[in-house]
């Protein structure tokens, strides 16, 4: 049961670790919701609600894994307009944003 009771903490604490965001500060909050607003926004629409690319509402988005979430927008969708962010946008501020989407951005 010892045993056991450890496993089940150390998978928590690794997945804890895994999904867990570091914060930006204020100034690259801003930046990364300029960003969206301005250059996602650009195929997505200025609300988010579709136009070259697919709507992000919190509705179209739910269902949808953070995870694939994710790696859409690190590493983009071939075939289609969607570039890869990574070499622009750390792991970190990536997650921010699909976190900023997937809690509904823009807010009503």
């Amino acid at each position: 049961m010892k045993v056991y009771r450890h496993a089940v903490m150390v998978t928590t604490l690794l997945l804890i670790c895994t999904t867990a965001v570091a914060i930006p500060d204020p100034k690259r909050q801003a930046q990364l919701e300029h960003l969206l607003s301005q250059d996602c926004g650009a195929c997505h629409g200025l609300h988010m609600t579709g136009g070259l690319g697919p709507e992000l509402t919190r509705a179209a988005l739910a269902g949808k894994s953070r995870e694939s979430l994710v790696a859409t927008v690190s590493h983009g969708r071939p075939g289609t307009a969607m570039p890869g962010w990574t070499p622009l946008l750390s792991p970190d501020d990536i997650r921010w944003l699909v976190d900023l989407l997937l809690q509904g951005y823009p807010a009503p």
